[in-house]
């Protein structure tokens, strides 16, 4: 029986505790980087006599005169759903970021390059797709809003002085799953031509409604959009040419199409079909330009791969590359002519391809295709880190990686840019990684966290996935949210920002508590509890099995990982009460997880009680939290390499397997342990597929796939974090054979910069860090200190 008197005092503390939360936090309502605190006075308008609840585009225009350029024209902008302005006929901002109501997203944007003296016409597209907006659209109603962001931009405010007109042309296409956007059908015989040009004179266009006030998060009652500002930048645009035609049917075209703009003629009542090939996947707005054809029929279709024999093998899909004896299937715009010069289509959304499909069906009135290109679009990161080594596959590997993260990158990350476009924690947890080695930006990592954040429900525990507006919950995936927030805080140096984040780690884990025994072992966890696509025994839609009592070591063992976290970011930026309380939960969670899954005959840990199931999940995270001893590392890690009636890890977990290898002693056989991606090269994929099965894969894009891209400097390289923030350095390489090889990732302070040349049995290496940074260099087992900018060694093989 539990004595009371410790039970009091427990109470006591933990109310103390609770105090003290709520008074450091009180100050910490918004964001870190709140917006500017400044009344707007522009307003949130829509079309006149508009519900705003309906599919369709909206157009909004005015025009300003301007005695000189300026130097400098700063407005600030939003929309609900989404918008495209234009300067003088050019594109310049599209967004918002997406968000929710109570953290409404706006961009800043500097309209001056675009501007002249005299008049100068501002036009914005704002689309709504209603019920058939992408699952990551928050809604309330259409509206637009423009805020000058001092005086003398004022002229510019959203009022009455706008003009807006809905376009009538355009419906949407519903197609099979699609958690992205959904096609669009567009009459060209109805839409409004030149909607955004100097040229086009709108003296008929009706006055804009005025909706709501503009207000700042904070600054309201919350009524309507509470107004954030973006922690992030403008999204990357530029052209990109279609490398090829594949096949061709019903018409001639020139042999350099599409590649170089060229007119193509499709004849009068011909059907005509097209396969054009990017030759590797990417996000952009496609656009389309076309003349005559009045009334022909364009359907543009869009795919990651050809698939084999539908009829006879379903979605199966096989070496990428190919195109004979294929089909094809994908999502699909389509567009009918009204015959003039100079139509052109462009969807609302960018479309994600490696193949388009071109039908074109005419009647009497040939069309001619003027030109076929995309604006490609991507969060605008940059690569900042470098591997050099005398292996093509390894510099594919990672170049293919790279990719793969863009096309996960856009206002958030994504799991999977042609599918769904949703921010999964598993997902966004190996990604923000990558974000650190590979780029160095953190401020989509801060996004996504604070998106994440945002979305915890009353009961503690976040959502597999946000923005999004459904309700799905993986709660396996809140603790893996613990640790993103861990990794930003080992890696990136703004502990204010974690700070903040410290009251969601403990509603997610007092939520797990409500689940625990009083062993501290997990019983019946609700929601979806998804760790991998593992093909085990009893795994069901990515759950691992559990026993008759409902428990599962792989939950406990993730449960147990995520205190380690806790405990280590309360210790240093928290409550010490709660330092304290995750260490002793933790210590009872290993010690009962040791207890109940341990089987001394296999020497591994089980993934159930009873002892009958196994799994690389299991031992793998055994390893990484030290629930398995270290004399027992050899035999674990051994059997993670060689038994395969261990349930595997696909290529997202090898992402934690390939850790616990690195751990257990095992690194230099990292670069042993690729065909799963060396496999994809071969299988034609220019980004790494869902699942490790290439021919049953639903997505050929899932940046979760990208590891390599982390360890290749990691583990390979050897270049990791020694403390919180990246304070100190740590660099243990891991060779493998190569014999040769250099490379450098960006740091918070500067560069880390590693060489390895293998020379007469003598190792030159040489090591240069940021200054004012110190770090240790391990190699045999002895250490080495790094005290200075750049550390020559040599060293016997």
């Amino acid at each position: 029986m539990q004595n009371p008197f410790k039970a009091i005092t427990m109470m006591c503390k933990y109310i103390l505790a609770t105090t003290l939360i709520l008074f450091f936090s009180s100050n910490n309502s918004y964001s870190s980087t709140p917006p500017e605190r400044f009344e707007w006075n522009a307003k949130w308008i829509a079309c006149s006599a508009d519900e705003g609840l309906q599919y369709g585009a909206y157009y909004f225009r005015k025009k300003i005169n301007l005695q000189a350029k300026p130097t400098s024209f700063i407005v600030n902008l939003s929309a609900d759903n989404q918008y495209k302005l234009y300067v003088n006929d050019s594109l310049v901002s599209v967004g918002p970021a997406r968000g929710n109501l109570n953290n409404w997203y706006y961009e800043t944007v500097d309209l001056s390059p675009y501007l002249k003296a005299g008049d100068n016409q501002v036009a914005a597209l704002v689309y709504n797709e209603a019920q058939y907006r992408p699952e990551a659209q928050i809604t309330l109603r259409t509206a637009f809003i423009l805020q000058g962001n001092s005086t003398k931009e004022d002229i510019l405010n959203t009022n009455e002085s706008w003009k807006c007109i809905r376009d009538d042309a355009f419906k949407p296409i519903p197609g099979f799953y699609f958690a992205a956007s959904k096609g669009q059908l567009v009459d060209m015989n109805k839409t409004i031509a030149g909607w955004e040009t100097t040229g086009l004179d709108d003296r008929r266009w009706p006055a804009a409604a005025v909706l709501f006030d503009g207000k700042l998060k904070g600054m309201s009652d919350g009524f309507a959009w509470s107004l954030t500002a973006s922690i992030i930048p403008a999204r990357e645009r530029h052209h990109e040419r279609i490398a090829l035609l594949r096949s061709v049917e019903g018409m001639k075209t020139s042999s350099n199409f599409p590649s170089i703009k060229s007119d193509q003629v499709v004849p009068a009542n011909t059907t005509a079909v097209l396969l054009l090939d990017q030759s590797y996947l990417t996000n952009a707005f496609l656009t389309l330009q076309f003349s005559g054809g009045k009334n022909a029929g364009i359907s543009i279709s869009y795919a990651e791969s050809l698939f084999d024999d539908i009829d006879k093998f379903g979605m199966r899909k096989s070496n990428r590359n190919e195109i004979d004896g294929k089909d094809f299937s994908g999502r699909k715009d389509s567009i009918i002519s009204n015959g003039n010069s100079g139509q052109i289509f462009t969807p609302f959304n960018f479309r994600t391809y490696r193949y388009i499909r071109l039908l074109i069906k005419t009647g009497d009135d040939p069309l001619v295709i003027n030109d076929i290109y995309g604006l490609y679009t991507a969060y605008p990161f940059k690569q900042n880190a470098r591997f050099v080594s005398n292996s093509d596959t390894l510099q594919q590997i990672l170049d293919i990686g790279w990719r793969t993260c863009r096309l996960n990158a856009y206002d958030t990350y994504t799991d999977c840019p042609y599918y769904e476009q949703l921010q999964y924690i598993g997902d966004t947890r190996i990604q923000a990684m990558i974000s650190y080695y590979y780029s160095g930006d953190d401020r989509l990592a801060k996004h996504a966290l604070n998106l994440i954040d945002n979305s915890r429900l009353p009961e503690g525990i976040t959502q597999s996935r946000y923005p999004t507006h459904g309700t799905q919950i993986i709660s396996t995936f809140s603790l893996w949210y613990i640790g993103m927030l861990h990794d930003f805080w080992y890696y990136r140096n703004d502990p204010k920002f974690v700070q903040q984040k410290l009251m969601g780690v403990r509603a997610i884990l007092h939520f797990f508590e409500n689940y625990q025994n009083a062993d501290g072992s997990l019983q019946h966890t609700p929601y979806w509890t998804f760790v991998d696509w593992a093909n085990g025994a009893d795994w069901f839609v990515g759950a691992p099995p559990k026993g008759k009592d409902g428990s599962s070591s792989i939950i406990d063992l993730q449960l147990l990982w995520a205190y380690q976290w806790a405990m280590e970011m309360e210790q240093q930026l928290g409550v010490s009460y709660y330092a304290s309380f995750y260490r002793q939960k933790a210590e009872q969670l290993k010690a009962t997880i040791k207890t109940k899954y341990w089987d001394a005959t296999k020497m591994l840990f089980a993934d159930t009680p009873d002892k009958t199931r196994f799994s690389q999940h299991a031992n793998t995270l055994a390893i990484l939290t030290g629930t398995a001893n270290e004399k027992d590392y050899e035999n674990i890690s051994r059997q993670l390499l060689s038994n395969t009636a261990l349930t595997q890890c696909t290529i997202y977990f090898k992402y934690y397997l390939h850790m616990a290898l690195v751990k257990s002693g095992k690194g230099n056989g990292y670069l042993d342990w690729l065909d799963v991606w060396r496999d994809n090269i071969k299988m034609g994929l220019t980004t790494w597929a869902e699942i490790s099965d290439l021919y049953t894969s639903r997505s050929d894009c899932h940046a979760w796939g990208s590891s390599p891209n982390i360890e290749f400097f990691r583990t390979v390289l050897g270049i990791d974090s020694d403390a919180p923030g990246f304070q100190k350095i740590k660099i243990v390489p891991h060779l493998g054979n190569l014999t040769n090889v250099s490379g450098e990732i960006p740091h918070p302070a500067g560069k880390i910069k590693a060489s390895y040349q293998l020379k007469s049995k003598q190792w030159t290496i040489a090591v240069t860090i940021p200054p004012g940074i110190k770090g240790r260099f391990v190699w045999g087992g002895k250490s080495y200190p790094l005290t200075k900018e750049t550390t020559h060694l040599r060293l016997i093989k």
